[in-house]
Parts: structure tokens; C-alpha cells; sequence
């Protein structure tokens, strides 16, 4: 069974998860973009599940099992032309 995340916090740079085999995870906000431009209460604003991580607000979803293969936002969202 994989490691669920019991707590989350942010730096300026980074995303901390602490899981609950007692491993802590500091991944690059730059991974997220939704994210890495959200604002602190909005990237504080989160669920946690046995799953992952939950932000409502942001339609974010980030699976623990993503996290420990190294896996960043592997949603593709199209740019609008200039």
C-alpha cells in the first residue's frame, strides 16, 4: 500500500508532504503551475485523502503514487493564441 499524506506545507519554491510512513517529500512548485501561481491561501485551501491532494478551488488533484514516481502536472491545458 502506498503512503497517504498527512500534512502539506509550502515554501517559496517548494511543496512539502509528509507521509504517513514518516517520509517527507519537498517537491519544485514549479512542477504545478496552478499551483505555483495560486496565492498562499488558496494553495493552503486543500483536502487531504488515502489518495493524495484536493484543491477544490484550483482543480488540482495530486496522487501521492505521482509524487513518489516523480511525476509533476501531466494534465495538458491548451494555450490560448496571442
Amino acid at each position: 500500500m502506498t503512503a497517504s499524506a498527512k500534512y502539506v506545507s509550502f515554501d517559496e519554491h517548494k511543496m512539502w508532504i509528509e507521509l504517513s510512513d514518516a517520509r517527507t517529500l519537498g517537491v519544485p512548485l514549479a512542477w504545478f503551475p496552478e499551483l505555483m501561481h495560486a496565492s498562499p491561501d488558496e494553495r493552503n485551501d486543500f483536502e487531504l485523502s488515502r489518495r493524495g491532494i484536493h484543491w477544490d478551488s484550483l482543480d488540482e488533484d495530486i496522487s501521492v503514487e505521482g509524487l513518489l514516481a516523480g511525476r509533476g502536472d501531466v494534465t495538458f491545458k491548451p494555450h490560448s493564441a496571442a
